[in-house]
């Protein structure tokens, strides 16, 4: 376990020759992209192995998987109408690499991918940049519609720039709630296990703490799990509104 809390963050080369030199750049393969790979074969895994063979009674794990892609179609349904069930395999697979990669994070000296600004800002941007190009692609230049709200006219020269704000911030917003609470939950796991081990290590009455310490360490640890799978929801079901309002603009206000 690492000594210092933000050294799990590091993203670190695990060879030390480079895989190839783009334009002079030098492009390594670091634990960050290996840890995304094992991310996506173990989403695979979920979704195939348990299906590989007919059984008239499902596994734990068969059971999950239906339960998920049940829970992901009816969110779908639900936010975006049937309109929105094309988007269906990309909102199902956003949900898997997020969920995944924070249920993943938490086996201690493995990685955690949502812990990076830089891959959560990229799935946001992908997000946004998704919501623009359906919405185009559907309503055209009638797209801008999006930011004039159903107000009375005198009040849209201060309501259209607060529309426009809030539509760009967007991907700030959604990748630092994801990146932030990741990021907060695995300091704190790292400091208060860094705590048992001082203890413990010490010869005097204070050793007794090591006890209390670690049942908190456990109870963090399940409060993390939850916070795991809230923030995929959370991700997940903001896409499906954004979208949603690609396809619908004020439709469905």
């Amino acid at each position: 376990m690492a000594m210092h809390p933000m050294e799990q963050f590091e993203v670190n080369p695990v060879f030390d020759h480079p895989l190839l030199v783009l334009g002079g750049h030098p492009i390594y393969l670091t634990n960050q992209a290996v840890m995304m790979f094992v991310v996506i074969g173990v989403a695979s895994l979920f979704f195939t192995l348990p299906f590989a063979k007919k059984r008239l009674v499902p596994t734990r794990v068969q059971s999950m998987a239906e339960v998920t892609y049940e829970m992901i179609q009816n969110m779908v349904d639900s936010n975006m109408g049937r309109d929105g069930l094309k988007f269906f395999p990309f909102i199902l697979t956003l949900f898997l690499f997020i969920i995944f990669s924070n249920f993943l994070g938490l086996i201690p000296y493995t990685f955690t991918v949502t812990s990076q600004i830089a891959v959560t800002f990229a799935l946001a941007v992908f997000v946004n940049v998704m919501m623009i190009v359906v919405g185009f692609y559907k309503h055209g230049l009638g797209f801008f519609k999006l930011f004039v709200p159903h107000a009375p006219w005198m009040m849209l020269p201060l309501l259209v720039p607060i529309e426009v704000i809030s539509f760009l911030t967007r991907p700030i917003s959604l990748s630092v709630r994801l990146f932030a609470n990741m990021l907060a939950g695995h300091t704190m796991l790292q400091v208060f296990a860094g705590f048992v081990v001082m203890l413990g290590g010490t010869a005097s009455v204070l050793a007794i703490l090591t006890v209390p310490t670690m049942a908190l360490i456990i109870a963090i640890y399940m409060l993390e799990m939850l916070v795991a799978f809230l923030q995929a929801y959370v991700f997940t079901i903001l896409t499906c509104i954004y979208l949603n309002e690609g396809l619908h603009l004020h439709e469905s206000h």
